[in-house]
Parts: C-alpha cells; structure tokens; sequence
C-alpha cells in the first residue's frame, strides 16, 4: 500500500531548529525518564512482543518500520482530534518534537506504556466520566509516570499520578510507613481528578489546569500577571518553569499518538492480564505477600504490581481498618475459600508483626537529618552508623559539599522490607517435645541445654550455656538491636562494657548473656517427692506465648514453680514477661 505522505523515519533528513534552544530535549528530562523506567519493569518480563497474528496491522507495514508524516497531516489529525475534545490540542513544533519522541525515538517503550493501559485506562475513564471530565485527560498519567505504578520522580513525586506528599496529603493520601496511597491506582485517580476539577475551577481553561498540575497553581499565577493578564498557554508559556513549557505540549503529542498509534505502526506489548481479568477482595487481618503467595501460589511479583500501595509487601490490616487486595480473578475462589487458614498462618506469625511494628517506630525517627553549620558527610555517618559512600548513594550526591539546611536522608525506606524479609526466614524445625513441655528450637549461638548431672555435685548442678551474638549492620542502633533480641538497651551496655550508645557496623555485640547457671538440687525437687534413684534436672529457653502467666508456664513443665521461673530470669514483676520473650525454665526429667 503506498502512502504519499509517509516516508521511512531513516531516510527523512533531521530538522534543527537552531533559533530556539528550548525545543531541544536534554538527558535527563523527566518525561524521558518515565518512560525510561518501564525498561525494567518485571510486568513485561516473557511479553517482550506482540506477534503479528495476534495483533492485525490494517495499513500493512512491515515489521520495523518506522513511519513519519509531513506537518500538514499532524496538524490535520490534531485538528480532528480538538473537535471531539474542550481540550485545546494545538499542533506546532514543541508538539511535533514530542511526537517525534513517543512516535521514533522512545516507541519501543510507548509500546510498553500502551500494554499498561489495558489495565488503568478504563478505571481512568470510569472516574473521569464520574467527575464530567474530558476522558482526555487519561493520557496525562503517561506524560506524570509512563503508567508505571511504582514511579517514584527525583523530587519525591510518586505513583501513576505522581503526587508529591503534601500536595496528596491535602487529597486524602495518606502514606505511612507501611503504605503509601499516592502509589494506589484508584485512590490516587480520584485524588487527581479531584485536583484538576479545582484547577478548572481557578482557570476555566484545561491547559492551565495541566501546567498548574505540573507546577503548582501559584507559579501559573505569577506567569500570568507577568505576561500582563494572559489566559492562554502558549501566551504565558515564556514566563512558567522550564518544566512546565515541555509539560503542556508533551501531553497534546502523547494524545496524538496513542490517537493514531496504529498509523505510526505502533503495536501494545501484550500484557499479563486485562483489567477485566483483575477484581478485588478484602482482607481483614495482618498478612503479607509471601503468606499469600505461598497458600494459594499467585507469585508475589504480581502482587506487588497489583498492589503497589503496599510498600513493604505487607497488609497492615486489623480488627479496627480492612484493606483491599488485588488479584487475577483465577486466584479469587483460593483466596476466599482460604481465608480462615490465611489468617491462622499470619497468627503464627505474631512475633513477626510485632517486631516490624516496632522496627517502623525506630527506623522512622531518624529518616532525615537536617544540615547544620558546621557538618559534614563524614560527621553525619558517624552520627548514624552508616557510611560515607551510603550517604551519598542514598542522597544522589555526586560529591562531599553540603549546603546549611539540606535535608539528606539518612536511613532509607527499604530497610523496613530488609528487616521484615529477614524475619520472614522460616524458623528452624522445633526439637520433639512432650505433651507436658512446650519447648522451642534452641539454636546453637542463643541457648545450649545442658544436664545437671546429680552425680558430679551433692548440692548442686551447672549448666554450661553459649552467650547470644549480634553483628551490627549498617543503620542499626541499640534500641532495634535491643527490641529484636528481647532485652533492654541496658543490658547490652553492660554486658559489652559500653558507656554510651555509639555503636558501629561490624561490631560483635553480646545480646543474650547465658552464663553458667547454679540451681541446687533441693529447689529443683521443691514439692516434688524424694526418691532414691538419681535424676537429671535440664534447663531449658520457653519462648512466651499469648495469654501465657507464670503460673501456666510452672503448669507445663514438670518439676517447676513460679518461684524458680522468678530466680531463673530476675524476675521481680509477674507481669512484666511479654509474648515472644525467651526465659529458663528448670525441668526434671
């Protein structure tokens, strides 16, 4: 089939508009780096292409080719296309240099940004129809995040929509450390939506609203009372952030091309699943991704793609909030017939959640350290525990120079999931107990059980026992290091002669001081009958459980009081022991 108009994108000769430098696109420009960052997204691993027998190409182009029209045919299909819309899509040169962009220089990628929206546009359109918007208005998320839901932009601007935290906390998304709402395709839909209804009601114009979105609505003004009261885009244009003049024309063009994708011989990378293949459910108690994928084997790939919210890969649901999950709808019938045994699973993990609870509220506290007079990487690395190298990874600093002021992040995020994946480690197997003893798996750097053999001593009986070790890792303090392993800041200061909390990456610490433990054979025998033959008394670590006393503990191990239990641990408060705490107890066997 011949086309006049069209010729190979190879062979056209490359126009350079020399008198205006602002046309010319620049590495690091973030609508670029959107789209870049669909190159790595695990959504499209095995659907790299789509084959031609499953998608038809109706203006017969061959595989590869690269078609580029003259300005007379963009300028008439975006014509076409501002007919149908409020929205006013001009076609000029910034324009054209975008669909140039999304049309040759990134179409590959485009492709990708196509295959996602099978899966967001029609939610998009269903809340942007709810609002009595122009359905229009779905192509800005690909110009905002390239539909990549896990987006996160230099300045802090996340999700499809890219809010920035004070800008979606004003909407209602509330990011803790566990979730972040701005990264949830419907809420942060609806969020946004809300957002430009009360842009359009400021401007009553759609390009302000899209460069009052980009920019804020307080630099719009500005370029307005500085072109002398201008309402239009293109008049303000010179007088907004440099950003923002890319921002309008990059969204007509990437209207233009998913408009007329087809006549550019651009074809949707095959997606894993359709929108209509997802559906939701609601979970009502703390799980996690790996108990869910593990009980009804939905990989924890897809869910952390579904449901990007969750940043730790954990539901932090409970008795008092319901959190919603997204799923293929094959493993819907699994999971709601599952649901009770889901549950049971996550309560034998209650350990596990309370110890990320407690590493949110200490890993938290020191997230960012402002600069002051004075300071240097070198000072704030010790100051933190970590190194030089992390701070400037963590911060994107190319050198060592600080401004008075600057904000540097000095525990990132991600060692919340660094922790919990730890924790998340399947326990060793438990040693064979009896019906009377509840014992958990000693582990050879926490507890040794040693008997106390009668026959080496009269009066009374050694066990011989391992101290606990810990090696600091980089970020960690004493509090994590004490709260993990069950004991007070306290006691790792003195077991390992410490003065203050300073502590460094690599240290071997002392967390569990199991001395050699003397018990007189009369106390181990209290309100037990004598008898003539000799027996041997064990010392062994119970790890509390819910709802557990002194009393149940004496109860469940045979030739045990609570006053014993008492002396074994220090114990002056019955009341103080908490689940997860490992104490001794003596038993006669």
């Amino acid at each position: 089939m011949f086309f006049p108009s069209v010729v190979s994108f190879g062979q056209m000769k490359q126009k350079v508009d020399t008198a205006s430098k602002e046309t010319e696109f620049i590495k690091d420009d973030f609508i670029i780096a959107a789209l870049d960052s669909l190159a790595n997204l695990k959504y499209f691993k095995g659907y790299e292409c789509a084959s031609d027998a499953e998608l038809e190409n109706v203006f017969g182009f061959s595989n590869g080719f690269v078609p580029v029209y003259a300005d007379s045919v963009y300028a008439q299909r975006l014509k076409k296309l501002d007919a149908a819309t409020p929205i006013d899509l001009t076609y000029n040169q910034y324009v054209k240099d975008y669909i140039e962009l999304y049309a040759v220089r990134k179409r590959a990628l485009t492709q990708r940004a196509m295959g996602l929206a099978q899966i967001y546009f029609p939610m998009f359109e269903e809340q942007l129809d709810r609002f009595n918007m122009p359905l229009e208005l779905k192509y800005l998320a690909i110009v905002e995040s390239a539909l990549n839901p896990e987006a996160h932009s230099r300045v802090g601007a996340t999700g499809l929509w890219q809010f920035m935290y004070a800008t979606g906390k004003m909407y209602n998304l509330k990011v803790t450390s566990f979730t972040d709402d701005r990264r949830d395709p419907l809420r942060s839909t609806i969020a946004a939506c809300e957002h430009m209804s009360d842009l359009y009601k400021m401007y009553n114009d759609w390009l302000l609203v899209l460069a009052a979105y980009n920019s804020g609505a307080g630099n719009v003004n500005k370029a307005i009372r500085r072109s002398g009261g201008k309402m239009n885009f293109w008049q303000i244009r010179p007088f907004l952030p440099l950003e923002t003049r890319s921002y309008v024309p990059a969204f007509i063009g990437v209207t233009y091309v998913m408009s007329y994708a087809a006549e550019h011989n651009l074809r949707p990378v095959t997606p894993r699943f359709h929108h209509y293949e997802l559906d939701s459910v609601t979970v009502k108690d703390f799980l996690t991704f790996n108990q869910i994928s593990d009980l009804i084997k939905v990989p924890v790939d897809e869910l952390q793609f579904l449901n990007p919210s969750y940043k730790s890969g954990v539901i932090p649901a409970t008795h008092g909030s319901v959190y919603t999950l997204m799923l293929p709808k094959k493993y819907i019938p699994d999971f709601v017939n599952n649901e009770a045994l889901l549950y049971a699973s996550r309560a034998q993990k209650t350990l596990e959640k309370e110890q990320m609870f407690t590493m949110m509220k200490t890993v938290t506290q020191a997230e960012y350290h402002k600069v002051k007079r004075g300071e240097n990487l070198g000072l704030i690395s010790e100051k933190y525990h970590c190194s030089v190298p992390e701070l400037k990874k963590w911060n994107h600093l190319r050198s060592t120079r600080l401004d008075v002021g600057q904000r540097l992040v000095v525990r990132p995020e991600r060692q919340i999931e660094q922790q919990f994946a730890q924790s998340e480690k399947p326990a060793a197997k438990p040693v064979a107990k009896s019906k009377e003893t509840k014992v958990t798996e000693p582990k050879k750097s926490e507890v040794a059980i040693a008997a106390l053999d009668t026959s080496s001593s009269k009066d009374k009986s050694v066990n011989q026992t391992e101290n606990t070790y810990h090696k600091v890792k980089s970020g960690e303090t004493l509090s994590m290091i004490a709260s993990k392993n069950k004991v007070s800041v306290n006691d790792i200061r003195q077991w390992n002669n410490l003065t203050g909390s300073v502590i460094h990456p690599g240290d071997n610490l002392i967390v569990g001081k199991n001395e050699a433990v003397e018990i007189p054979e009369t106390q181990l025998a209290e309100n037990k009958p004598a008898t003539k033959s000799s027996k041997r008394s064990n010392i062994v670590y119970y790890t509390v459980q819910r709802g557990d006393t002194l009393w149940t503990i004496a109860q469940k191990h045979q030739g045990c009081s609570v006053e014993e239990i008492k002396k074994l641990n220090n114990i002056l408060n019955e009341k103080s022991i908490i689940p997860g705490q490992k104490i001794k107890v003596a038993v006669v066997s």
